[in-house]
């Protein structure tokens, strides 16, 4: 099998994470302060915006019921703030010099009618898991990419001004069974750097290494491949270098491939969205059944109809089994509504821009995040 590993007993799983630089993120996190500063706190507002950058330009666009919508000079000032925080000052894309575009509108009386008393936002599925693999109950792959991207950002702001915000990280875990992972065989990481670095491959790779390899240590070895920069050369990036678009890192967001999803991007959306709100949902129950001791991994269903309060379907799948019973307790003392979630994490009070980058799962300070039923699951 060329150019693949021979898998015999042991298999190989691989997720990505992206730094807050990657151009995909640059515009979720447009989308999510525009969104924040359009909601206000307020539960009567609706916002769901979509950003778009590339060379020299950020358009946004979407859909609010708000009283802020007109606030064209302000948001065009968050727009630019948010660009310079993640710290683009490029030739071709700079904070301070690229071309706006607002196209932001009203919402749609028809959506308004669904979800102006808290039914669901949308139709769709959501899904949640949770494996206990480590202290996060994240997959591991997943976990340790978004290390690297977090190690990365963290350096460049904290004085490594070589490095440029662009950058993605790849991490390859291998398992010898379900949840039981040995040891991570590949790192792939691209960072952008600064042009005194160009063409100085080894160079890069070596600080780059110095950096992410600490957040690495309890699960690599002398035999953990790295490949650093594979093309060599990293000067271009960020929107000069990749168009950008809200909701494309869906798969980062959540569970890095290992888990199903649904296909509804976070980014942006007010938390009436159940893309929001009934993920972080399925997340806090699939988490609370692996805490529990229930079982070694969780995965959690719900669906939609917009404009409906109540799920459609609950499906929980635990070890390789079909949980009714824990479907059936959850159903009895959870509520399920777009309402009750929002009341449950206080989603309204929540900083959308806390979630954009590193994933939106795995941080302990999220509310979803909380352990505080494990102990009520008692099958």
């Amino acid at each position: 099998m060329t150019g693949l590993k021979k898998i015999m007993n042991n298999y190989y799983f691989t997720s990505e994470s992206v730094t807050e630089g990657h151009p995909d993120k640059v515009a979720d996190l447009i989308s999510d302060n525009v969104a924040n500063f359009l909601i206000n706190e307020n539960e009567n507002h609706r916002a769901a915006i979509e950003t778009m950058v590339s060379s020299n330009m950020v358009t946004i666009a979407g859909e609010v019921k708000t009283n802020l919508e007109n606030e064209k000079e302000a948001i065009e000032q968050l727009v630019r703030d948010t660009v310079k925080q993640i710290g683009y000052e490029q030739e071709n894309f700079h904070w301070n010099t690229f071309n706006f575009k607002n196209i932001i509108h009203g919402q749609s009386v028809d959506i308004a009618r669904g979800t102006d008393d808290f039914g669901a936002g949308d139709q769709g599925m959501m899904f949640g898991y949770a494996c206990n693999e480590n202290k996060s109950f994240m997959p591991s792959a997943i976990y340790y990419s978004h290390k690297i991207t977090k190690a990365l950002s963290e350096a460049r702001h904290n004085g490594e001004n070589w490095i440029g915000p662009d950058g993605k990280a790849q991490v390859t875990i291998e398992y010898k069974n379900i949840n039981e992972p040995i040891r991570i065989s590949d790192v792939i990481c691209s960072t952008q750097h600064s042009k005194d670095l160009e063409d100085n491959s080894p160079e890069v790779q070596a600080r780059v290494e110095k950096i992410i390899k600490p957040f690495l240590n309890d699960m690599s070895d002398d035999k953990t491949k790295f490949k650093i920069n594979p093309t060599g050369n990293f000067v271009t990036g960020g929107p000069d270098g990749d168009t950008g678009v809200t909701g494309r890192k869906i798969i980062v967001d959540t569970y890095g491939g290992y888990a199903p999803h649904g296909g509804g991007a976070f980014s942006g959306k007010d938390c009436t969205k159940v893309d929001r709100s009934g993920a972080y949902m399925a997340r806090y129950i699939a988490k609370n059944i692996v805490a529990s001791g229930i079982s070694l991994n969780a995965t959690v269903q719900l669906s939609y109809a917009i404009g409906i309060k109540e799920p459609v379907s609950l499906y929980i799948y635990c070890d390789g089994k079909v949980r009714n019973d824990i479907s059936n307790w959850v159903a009895n003392n959870i509520d399920l509504t777009p309402l009750g979630i929002i009341k449950k994490f206080d989603l309204f009070k929540l900083n959308l821009a806390d979630t954009t980058n590193y994933g939106h799962f795995g941080k302990n300070h999220l509310p979803w995040e909380k352990t505080d039923i494990a102990k009520e699951l008692n099958f």
